[in-house]
């Protein structure tokens, strides 16, 4: 009892501190240093250092747990925070207020996410399941950030309740569709918050909530488990938060590195000789990049006068969003195949022992995956280099314009950067484009659309019927029939969906040219942000349509139904089976 109501009260704590940062960093200005505000920080920071100590030290009998590396980076901050607070000598006065500001807001959001990591939370499969819980989530943060968007300091001329709706789904939908210019009409503060949804919505809020909720007790319920297990499609019961943790050591790493190497590819002179404009300008495409959203703090994008040829940084770019459109249990399945082939092959040779025989290392999922990918970047690339080479790419060199026709081609599939002006394509290569978007990248990923399993599946099935099978097999392994009927579900829900959405953009949009129309709403659905420079110019209507297709494209339709729709408890019984002409 005393244990809830301890993590309870350090809890609200915490939570009533960071929703005093927000407020003071997005309605505030003049000095920030305001007494009672302080107070509460610090109260809130000895709570939660008290919670630590408690739980490591003092009270022994609950597990034999160590302390986390957060927790110790919590107790180390709080350390460095009071030292600069007392002015020591190894700061200079100049500084210190900046140090102070920077460590106060990070403490203030580490301590939250500590703390509330440290409630038990039990997701009650009889009172939510997991669809509605997913949905829930992206609902209840998409809110969140039209809150913060709309806070003074976020916007340099304001913004209305509607535009701050469209960016803030934008961002947690990792789409990247803007009716507002992202590097002028935003602050430090605002693109702070954007990026923040992006990194949020393209992980899904679900994942850090449980991965830290069980990386701070423990322990998890047989119901979270079970929950969580639906959500992140593990095998296995026990191997539900391992995959969690991979998501955000993979996740954290992969921007990481995207972030180093897009710093050492740009010309700093661009950014003013600023290293902090280049660093925050890395990391800032480095996460939108990984998480497929599109997001740049640039106005034409990377088309950008000084970066429409930095080839290098467009190549980071594209590797960055097509490892994050594989999906996380495809580079893990990758990063096995590469660890099994060191040690079963290069140890081997060198320890002289027998190699260890291990079947299907390459799951049957990543095959395809990877096969359907690799096919659909070659085909997209050789057919917009072939429509663009004398076009829309004619300025380019001829490495360059293989380099810009891979990056469309990669960049259509859910990523929504452009290095091109999307007007100058050509017919046949928004044709493509369209095609490319509806797929879309891979499942589990930060990217959107059908989905390269789906479309493989539909493709695999047809190709059974055409040679009389009754069954769709691939690398001696059987499809089931329950994957076939989603397939063909989730094709079917996305075709009405799109079809639906471009009526009413006709009805709503007067005078605007039908294929701007199917682009955006194709844009849309599959998370991918690109635009035939339509979505600053759409009605009040039209925005509300393009934020509905956006949502649905991010949580899928089907999830909706399974979460909207009541399921069916018995399956016991069958009923004759009869044949219905369809051809």
């Amino acid at each position: 009892m005393w244990n809830n109501r301890l993590n309870t009260i350090s809890f609200y704590t915490s939570l009533i501190a960071f929703g005093l940062m927000i407020l003071e960093a997005g309605f505030f200005t003049g000095r920030l240093y305001r007494s009672e505000l302080i107070f509460f920080y610090d109260l809130s920071f000895l709570l939660t250092i008290f919670n630590i100590v408690y739980y490591n030290i003092y009270k022994k009998n609950t597990a034999t747990r160590k302390l986390w590396p957060l927790e110790i980076l919590i107790v180390l901050l709080v350390i460095l925070y009071y030292a600069a607070r007392l002015e020591f000598t190894f700061f200079e006065s100049r500084n210190l207020r900046f140090v102070n500001v920077r460590l106060l807001y990070l403490l203030i959001t580490l301590c939250f996410i500590r703390d509330f990591s440290s409630l038990r939370i039990n997701f009650k499969r009889t009172f939510i399941n997991p669809a509605q819980l997913f949905i829930l989530s992206f609902v209840g943060i998409i809110f969140l950030g039209t809150a913060m968007l709309l806070m003074p300091n976020a916007t340099t001329k304001g913004i209305s309740v509607l535009d701050a709706l469209f960016t803030s789904t934008s961002a947690v939908c990792v789409t990247g569709l803007i009716t507002l210019d992202t590097a002028k009409d935003f602050t430090a503060f605002g693109k702070i918050i954007i990026l923040a949804l992006i990194q949020t919505g393209g992980l899904g809020i679900m994942t850090f909530a449980s991965y830290f909720s069980y990386f701070f007790r423990g322990d998890s319920s047989y119901e979270n488990q079970l929950s969580i297990s639906e959500m992140t499609s593990s095998d296995k019961l026990g191997d539900v938060f391992n995959t969690l943790k991979r998501v955000l050591v993979i996740t954290i790493s992969i921007e990481t590195v995207g972030a180093a190497l897009i710093f050492l590819s740009l010309d700093l002179s661009l950014l003013g000789n600023s290293i902090s404009k280049g660093i925050l300008f890395s990391v800032f495409h480095s996460i939108s990049s990984f998480c497929n959203a599109g997001f740049s703090t640039l106005t034409g994008g990377l088309s950008e006068p000084g970066y429409e040829f930095n080839y290098a940084l467009h190549l980071i770019i594209a590797f960055l969003f097509i490892f994050g459109g594989l999906g996380f249990p495809i580079v893990y399945n990758v990063y096995k195949y590469i660890r099994h082939i060191f040690q079963n092959v290069l140890l081997s040779k060198i320890t002289k022992e027998p190699t260890k025989f291990t079947p299907w290392v390459i799951s049957i999922n990543t095959r395809i995956i990877l096969i359907t990918t690799a096919i659909l970047l070659i085909s997209g690339t050789l057919l917009i280099y072939l429509f663009e080479k004398d076009g829309s790419l004619k300025n380019h060199s001829y490495f360059g314009t293989a380099v810009e026709a891979f990056f469309i081609s990669a960049s259509n599939r859910t990523a929504g950067f452009n290095t091109v002006n999307m007007i100058s394509l050509s017919g046949p290569t928004l044709m493509i484009c369209l095609l490319l978007m509806w797929i879309g990248a891979s499942p589990a990923s930060t990217g959107g659309g059908i989905k390269t399993s789906t479309f493989a599946i539909a493709i695999l099935n047809i190709l059974a019927f055409a040679k009389g099978k009754n069954r769709t097999e691939i690398y001696r392994r059987e499809i089931s029939d329950n994957s076939v009927k989603r397939a063909f579900a989730i094709i079917v829900l996305s075709l009405v969906i799109i079809g639906i959405a471009i009526f009413l953009l006709v009805l709503t949009e007067k005078n605007k040219d039908l294929m701007s129309l199917a682009f955006e709403v194709f844009s849309a659905y599959s998370t991918v942000g690109l635009s035939l420079n339509l979505t600053p110019t759409l009605t009040p209507a039209g925005k509300i349509i393009i934020i509905a297709v956006m949502f649905i494209g991010r949580v899928s339709m089907l999830s909706l139904l399974i979460a909207i729709v009541k399921r069916e408890k018995y399956f016991s019984y069958r009923y004759p089976k009869e044949e219905i002409m369809i051809n």
